[in-house]
């Protein structure tokens, strides 16, 4: 059974997916929306969401718009409200923009959500979790509530301002912005100035975030052209990622792991193609089918390789 509610008592965590109730449209209650949804999440629910831009009053559009990314990157979104339609060219054109944009992130995010969505069905640990319960040894995380790990490896700081600026903690490693491919390093407190088709969207040190190839919709093959995307990979790291299927089964496996300047990645699983792309890596040595996006390498593998080492120019 699955039940959409927003209250619940023990045992309720049985029957997702909860979300916020009746939250208001201004920037308070939308940072209130937040620390609920950690609090949830810390009590043992693994899915959680909210209304975005708020269920009662009328939302500004700047509002509607920075909750629109918030909304998109919690564990399921939906737009919903009192008295108003939620629908983003009841405001403007640049909140069609907006919601554009992080739908289809979301979507090329699909496989490395769903596999994020069966670890919360299989072991409770929550989709969207409190700083705390992923860097519990970092006492600055203990009480952050406006920020939040999605998944075990993207740190996301929404925009609760309407002058786009927000303060963010980032724990210690070179982590790396998702968007932009910029790089900060913690531990230490960031201060920035987002537009309305950004926020800090910050990938975790060592990890591998599988993207997916379809923009257009959250149910696809999440195997067929799947994209690993590696980040600040440093040498002795290993790690495994697995691409589910739609009914949650594991179809796809691959194994990463560093030695020296040399990236080695064995695939298990289907025969189908699938990329690698290598963020802040300028050049690989000894290959000739790659290609250089933003000073990151991208190397496109044919359908049947199973197998590569690359070398780090």
């Amino acid at each position: 059974a699955l039940v959409f509610a927003r209250s619940a008592t023990t045992g309720g965590q049985q029957f997702p997916v909860h979300w916020g109730g009746d939250s208001t449209a201004t920037f308070e209650s939308m940072a209130e929306t937040l620390r609920g949804g950690l609090s949830l999440g810390l009590s043992g629910f693994g899915f959680w969401s909210h209304d975005i831009g708020g269920f009662e009053q009328n939302s500004s559009a700047d509002v509607y718009k920075r909750w629109t990314a918030f909304g998109l990157l919690s564990s399921h979104s939906r737009l919903h409200g009192s008295n108003s339609y939620r629908v983003p060219w009841h405001y403007d054109e640049e909140a069609v923009a907006v919601l554009s944009k992080f739908t289809k992130l979301k979507c090329s995010l699909m496989p490395y959500l769903f596999r994020a969505a069966i670890q919360a069905h299989e072991r409770g640990i929550p989709m969207l979790r409190a700083m705390m319960l992923e860097f519990p040894d970092d006492p600055a995380c203990d009480y952050l509530d406006l920020q939040y790990m999605l998944g075990d490896s993207l740190l996301v700081a929404p925009v609760f301002s309407h002058d786009g600026i927000v303060n963010y903690y980032v724990p210690e490693g070179k982590w790396t912005n998702l968007l932009d491919g910029n790089v900060i390093e913690g531990p230490r407190w960031v201060r920035e100035t987002h537009d309305f088709m950004s926020l800090p969207l910050l990938v975790r040190p060592n990890s591998v975030i599988p993207i997916g190839n379809r923009a257009d919709r959250p149910d696809y093959d999440y195997s067929d052209g799947v994209t690993l995307q590696v980040y600040q990979f440093e040498d002795g790291r290993q790690v495994t990622i697995e691409i589910p299927a739609l009914n949650g089964t594991i179809e796809t496996r691959f194994d990463i792991k560093r030695e020296g300047k040399v990236i080695y990645v064995q695939k298990q699983g289907t025969t189908k193609a699938w990329n690698i792309f290598l963020s802040g890596v300028s050049n690989v040595e000894d290959l000739e089918n790659f290609e250089i996006i933003n000073s990151s390498v991208l190397v496109k593998l044919r359908t049947g390789v199973n197998t590569i080492a690359l070398h780090l120019g």
